[in-house]
């Protein structure tokens, strides 16, 4: 397993979904993630040491509100399309998927080279090797059953203009489609930047270009004009009092939830046409306002 930097961090993803997967109350069952990572040729304690409880149900529960997500559309568009920007190892596709769905992984080719050894592709799963910052992707989707896209443990490693030109593409492509994405506030993004994220195995996570705080979601509107609706995914109870009390009121108190480490944010499409004609319906008023003003 010959990956580094950006890409190594699926690997840490596996290890504590893996981690937490063996509890004896999970928060995420994940029987796919335990034989991946007894199957891999990977000091994974060496490297990332034993993973925190905590820690590791909080990525579970992270994790867990993209499987929502992807369950809720399914239940709605049973033959749609689920677009995966940059997932890694993540075995999502064993949670949820309903039989009838396609699934399209877009990985940067060395990580795609791994996924696809590790979990060949079949008749409705594909890995494409490219960055997802090539939107050539688009052109192997089929949005006539709906489409949504998911780009978990991605954007925070993109520069902000990126981030951007990603959302406005999945949005000008996709009418009606969708993007759930995670973000980390910019207190944590600025750590990474600085080399203050480090194991004691020592292990040090990647830089993370972009952050978000909870107060600046509803600027992802501005994006494209077809981003028609954004509002933050709230994270499942988990076990304890940290996860089942705290946490959930964490979300609700202004000053606590701009500091809290990730967040899970739905971004809904509008058909372009529509965005239009209201555009210009819009206009019109103005202009009828302004005639009367006139007068």
């Amino acid at each position: 397993m010959d990956l580094e930097g950006v890409p190594e961090t699926l690997l840490w993803n596996l290890h504590q979904r893996a981690f937490e997967a063996r509890q004896p109350r999970p928060v995420l069952d994940d029987p796919k993630a335990i034989e991946l990572v007894e199957r891999i040729d990977y000091p994974f304690e060496e490297t990332f040491g034993t993973p925190s409880p905590l820690l590791a149900q909080g990525q579970a529960l992270r994790v867990r509100t993209f499987d929502d997500a992807v369950r809720a559309f399914l239940q709605e568009h049973p033959r749609g399309t689920v677009v995966t920007l940059a997932e890694g190892l993540e075995t999502q596709f064993w949670r949820v998927d309903n039989g009838r769905a396609h699934w399209l992984c877009v990985e940067p080719p060395k990580t795609a080279k791994v996924r696809r050894a590790l979990l060949p592709d079949r008749e409705r799963r594909r890995t494409p090797a490219r960055s997802a910052l090539d939107l050539s992707w688009r052109d192997e989707v089929d949005p006539s059953h709906g489409v949504l896209v998911t780009a978990q443990g991605l954007l925070m490693y993109l520069r902000p203009a990126e981030v951007r030109h990603l959302i406005a593409g999945c949005a000008e492509a996709f009418p009606c489609g969708a993007l759930v994405f995670d973000a980390v506030p910019r207190w944590f993004s600025e750590r990474t930047r600085r080399g203050r994220m480090k194991t004691a195995q020592g292990y040090l996570a990647p830089p993370m270009s972009w952050g978000l705080v909870a107060g600046e979601v509803p600027k992802i509107r501005t994006a494209h004009p077809a981003v028609t609706e954004v509002r933050e995914l709230p994270l499942p109870r988990g076990r304890g009092a940290y996860f089942g009390v705290v946490r959930p009121v964490l979300r609700r108190l202004p000053g606590a939830r701009n500091v809290r480490p990730t967040m899970t944010v739905l971004a809904r499409f509008g058909p372009t046409a529509q965005i239009a004609r209201r555009a210009l319906w819009v206009e019109r008023r103005l202009r009828t306002v302004k005639r009367r003003g006139r007068r």
